[in-house]
């Protein structure tokens, strides 16, 4: 991984379209209503590579998981999540297929702020040296139902871990 020419999105400064940044908001809030984080994936045209302008809603599973098995999932939705890594991974190959490739992994955080945890940054590498996907981190922060920020997030192989980068919205709010 880490393949900057096919890549460039894991070089961090991307654009999100407005509409799709609002689709991340109202998302994060729904989830925050139902007491856990919420998660997907950020598509956008191939040939634009550092533009975003499509979300790809995933569900949490943690919560479930927490429920069938509490001594295996002993932490809930509320504190990190889940996806589905078959979906995932179906998502992953069929939008870089139809030239829409995924380029973020968003989630958000509730009554903590927008950063890039520990638990984010295991989940990212899977417990590597690096991560195990080329892609970007979105962390949307909700507080009290509402958004207050977002941050987005890239691997940096020199300092070995994840820094902050732009993002820059475009398009009418």
């Amino acid at each position: 991984m880490g393949d900057l020419q096919k890549h460039p999105w894991i070089a961090g400064k991307l654009t999100i379209s407005s509409a799709a940044l609002r689709k991340v908001y109202d998302e994060a809030k729904a989830a925050y209503a139902r007491d856990e984080e919420s998660c997907g994936l950020l598509a956008g045209p191939a040939a634009s590579p550092l533009l975003v302008d499509e979300i790809v809603p995933m569900e949490n599973r943690a919560n479930k998981l927490h429920a069938l098995d509490p001594e295996t999932y002993p932490r809930t939705g509320r504190m990190y999540f889940d996806i589905n890594p078959m979906r995932f991974q179906r998502e992953i190959h069929e939008r870089g297929e139809a030239n829409r490739p995924v380029k973020v992994l968003y989630h958000s955080h509730l009554d903590v702020g927008a950063y890039f945890s520990e638990t984010d940054a295991s989940a990212a590498t899977m417990g590597g040296d690096a991560p195990s996907y080329d892609l970007a981190y979105l962390v949307t922060s909700v507080r009290s139902g509402e958004v207050d920020d977002h941050k987005l997030f890239i691997w940096d192989a020199s300092r070995r871990t994840f820094v902050e980068t732009s993002l820059e919205v475009v398009g009418a709010a």
